[in-house]
């Protein structure tokens, strides 16, 4: 048939290869998990008025509000007591005492101010408790006598490998209509977290004019009526900073670190923005995107030298904190954890890392237990793989905010995402021993007890099977 034919063969043998590696890169990447079908009503997130209830400051001359607590120590037996006082300091005391006793004992904070742009915060008060019994439901008292508001906690078990404790998670809230309803969901939730693990951007005040600082205030009484009762471990994200040169504004998360103390230094960190707690059977390692972690910074020393110290025997589910993903099929934030994630997950799959949980894109997300540590620039090894010994990372950013959903995601969806939906919510992480937890997520449109997405959790360190089919 002459060259002519022989060309127009060839042709079709290049034409039929091409089409068969496309059939097999799209089998390849459709290889994902489950897009949701649920579809939320596309509308606004809409912040709720200055004169809402929820934003309502408490009766009486210089009443204590936005009174909040943190763990104060590393193993759960000291509780960091926040509150703001407007019209002038008044008392620094915290009385506070145990529930089975009439003894009431005293601990004097301190107090701190700032200044913003044209802002001036009130009179801000941080007092740690000490020497706490484990597992007890103590009251507590701020405030001058005449407008003195009594709150009460529960301090966790004593660690222990198989302490049962239930952990509650939200991110990115804000103080829209939505994250009340994400806040209501949680507070009303049948698993009843007992601790919150925030995983970054609390009030969205940077997206005000001139950065309100109001704006902290106004979240800050919003969420009294959980953080007064239960600690919220603190994460840092991007609404945290308030870096703005262009305002005179040069410190970096100012009003943040003036407002949320967290005990850092009980890890021996050197910032408040990385370090870690112990409560019940979790170790809880809390990592900051946005302080610097290359090789030889504060924060990359510290976790080099943290991750060692965790005793599976005594605390085996191992969880971290962050608040920029590091796996994430939306077309938000898309990658903006890769360079922490290549820095540090080859630790997190050395040491069996359970879960890490993220905040940052607007939607949630849950992935398999992948990894992508083998390559090395020439070895072309730069996909993600499935490993029994990485952690599952979940993206808990659907608290509600100002900004949104996320909801342009990535098509297909790729093979690391086992679940991912545009909705708002929070979930809760059911620790129930050494072995197993329960996880499970609730979107906001359900009632409060529906679970949207739930998985079992077999711990890495004790259990390390599949659960892939569970």
């Amino acid at each position: 048939m002459g060259p002519s034919s022989s060309s127009s063969s060839s042709s079709v043998a290049i034409v039929a290869a091409s089409v068969l590696c496309l059939v097999l890169n799209a089998t390849l990447l459709c290889s994902g998990g489950t897009t949701s079908s649920f579809v939320r009503k596309t509308e606004k997130s809409i912040d709720m008025p200055l004169d809402s209830d929820v934003f309502a400051e408490p009766p009486g001359y210089n009443a204590p509000q936005q009174v909040h607590i943190t763990q104060g120590d590393h193993l759960g037996k000291a509780v960091i007591v926040s509150w703001i006082t407007m019209a002038e300091p008044g008392s620094n005391t915290v009385v506070y005492w145990s529930e089975n006793s009439n003894i009431k004992l005293e601990e004097e904070g301190s107090v701190v101010t700032y200044k913003y742009y044209n802002y001036a915060s009130g009179y801000i008060h941080h007092c740690t408790i000490r020497h706490l019994e484990f597992d007890t439901k103590y009251y507590y008292q701020v405030g001058s006598a005449d407008v003195r508001r009594t709150f009460w906690f529960v301090t966790p078990p004593p660690v222990g490998p198989d302490v049962p404790y239930t952990f509650g998670l939200i991110g990115d809230l804000g103080q829209t209509y939505d994250s009340n309803m994400t806040l209501t969901h949680y507070e009303l939730n049948p698993a009843k977290g007992k601790t919150v693990l925030f995983v970054g951007d609390l009030s969205y005040a940077d997206n005000y004019s001139n950065h309100d600082n109001v704006r902290w205030d106004t979240w800050g009484r919003f969420v009294e009526r959980s953080a007064a009762y239960q600690p919220w471990i603190w994460t840092t994200g991007n609404h945290e900073l308030d870096f703005a040169p262009e305002l005179g504004e040069f410190e970096p998360f100012k009003p943040f670190t003036h407002r949320y103390p967290v005990p850092f230094r009980a890890s021996d960190s050197t910032a408040p923005f990385w370090y870690s707690i112990k409560r019940a059977s979790a170790y809880i390692i809390v990592l900051a995107s946005y302080s610097a972690y290359g090789k030889y910074t504060p924060q990359y020393e510290w976790l080099l030298q943290e991750l060692p110290k965790v005793n599976r025997t005594e605390t085996p589910w191992l969880i971290v904190l962050v608040h920029s993903p590091w796996y994430n099929s939306y077309n938000y934030h898309y990658m903006e954890g890769e360079t922490m994630r290549v820095m540090f997950e080859p630790w997190f799959v050395n040491h069996k890392v359970d879960v890490v949980f993220a905040g940052h894109v607007h939607a949630y997300e849950r992935s398999e237990r992948v990894s992508n540590i083998a390559y090395d620039i020439v070895n072309h090894k730069c996909s993600p793989v499935q490993d029994q010994d990485a952690p599952v990372y979940i993206t808990i950013g659907d608290g509600g905010n100002i900004e949104g959903l996320a909801n342009n995601m990535t098509e297909p969806q790729p093979s690391y995402s086992a679940y991912r939906e545009a909705s708002f919510g929070h979930a809760s992480f059911d620790i129930k021993n050494r072995t197993h937890a329960y996880y499970s997520w609730h979107r906001n449109q359900d009632g409060y007890a529906v679970e949207a997405d739930s998985m079992w959790f077999f711990n890495r360190y004790w259990n390390s099977v599949d659960e892939s089919s569970t």
